[in-house]
């Protein structure tokens, strides 16, 4: 029996599968075997309670130690932020979280909105363009990269590698990537060493340099890894599901054009109803832990799905609907829960907000340039994401 994950259709469309599973009880086995088997999370309340539980590790080091996987990632990818637990996770986030505050992304804002208006600038009104690649990569991609202070000419190589490293069932062009990525990040780390700027890397390369016992050199080359990739790859995805979403619903589309002031109470129910994230980062369970009513045995796999739990009918009413005015939306779980909630949410949720804003102000009359069921969807179990969104100005 396959994982209901390899289905060409769960690409197209996972909400029918999660809620066949979830019919079945709100945490699943799923087939497989070795590190391969695992349980899968859909209902709402139990993948909050798995994403705040310490009793799930996000180790995974730890977890495949002694386990042969076939694979080379690098270990800057493999063992960064995301795969560390308490009180390693802890130190690691405090040093870049102030980059990533509302206050902070306030700030960013004027920046957000100049570039969002220099890429709708040059779109012209007849013309068919492709929200994907036209708006939701080189948006959030130049602002993390300016964000991190990665130099233009650089940033389509940059760009090119984070997206491979999200290839699906292409582990060797998964492993390449991260060799790629890892090696230019060190590079990069020793040019700022050498002409340091006012960017973050720059100011983590100072704390590295100041002060080792917070930061060794490899968890600094692995923290400017993640956030160049955690930075953009589901705020892209996050872009292209929203402008879907309005234009398969015209009437709540209507609503936005009319009451363009809605846009960020407006970005929370399409972050619930389509959600970038698909299945959440990597947990097991290290020694047995119930997590709702289904008890799962030491050293398994443990994937919670945020884009099944927001979808759940248990917490949102008649939760296929889109519905803009929805009040529960801000209950959401597409940027995670407890501790390893998100860091980037106040940055990601401004970028979407900014480009869907902007986007129906410069081109109000907008449509799908091909039937919504012939779009293609990206190859990816972690990010649900369009592969190119052609649309008609």
């Amino acid at each position: 029996m396959n994982s209901p994950f390899q289905d060409p259709d769960f690409l197209r469309d996972p909400y029918p599968t999660y809620e066949a599973l979830r019919r079945n009880g709100a945490v699943q086995k799923l087939p497989g075997t070795g590190h391969k088997a695992g349980y899968v999370v859909t209902g709402y309340s139990e993948a909050k309670q798995a994403l705040a539980d310490p009793g799930l590790s996000k180790d995974t080091k730890r977890f495949f130690a002694g386990k042969e996987t076939g694979r080379s990632l690098h270990s800057a990818v493999s063992q960064n932020m995301l795969a560390t637990d308490p009180p390693d996770h802890t130190r690691l986030r405090r040093l870049i979280t102030k980059a990533f505050t509302p206050g902070a992304v306030d700030r960013l804002r004027p920046y957000i909105v100049d570039l969002a208006d220099e890429l709708l600038e040059s779109w012209m009104p007849g013309d068919q363009v492709d929200i994907i690649e036209s708006l939701a990569i080189p948006l959030p991609v130049t602002v993390i990269c300016q964000l991190l202070g990665i130099p233009p000419a650089d940033r389509d190589r940059v760009r090119a590698w984070s997206r491979d490293l999200f290839a699906a069932g292409a582990p060797q062009r998964i492993d390449t990537a991260s060799h790629a990525l890892a090696e230019y990040m060190s590079e990069l780390v020793s040019s700022k060493r050498r002409t340091p700027d006012d960017a973050l890397l720059s100011a983590l390369v100072a704390v590295r340099d100041s002060d080792g016992d917070q930061l060794t050199e490899q968890e600094l080359v692995s923290l400017a890894v993640l956030l160049l990739v955690a930075g953009h790859e589901t705020t892209t995805a996050a872009i292209g599901n929203a402008v879907l979403a309005l234009l398969r619903h015209p009437g709540q589309l209507e609503l936005l054009r009319s009451d363009p002031n809605r846009i960020e109470s407006a970005v929370d129910e399409l972050l619930r109803y389509d959600s970038a994230v698909t299945i959440a980062t990597w947990r097991w369970a290290p020694e047995p832990i119930r997590v709702g009513e289904t008890d799962i045995p030491a050293d398994s796999p443990v994937f919670v799905s945020p884009g099944a739990a927001n979808r759940d009918p248990a917490r949102f009413a008649d939760p296929d609907r889109l519905d803009l005015g929805r009040e529960e939306a801000r209950a959401h779980l597409a940027f995670g829960h407890g501790i390893h909630r998100c860091l980037g949410a106040p940055l990601a949720h401004a970028e979407v907000a900014t480009a869907v804003r902007m986007l129906l102000a410069h081109f109000p009359n907008l449509r799908l340039a091909e039937p919504a069921d012939q779009l293609r969807w990206r190859h990816s179990r972690l990010v649900r994401g369009l592969e190119s969104l052609p649309v008609l100005l």
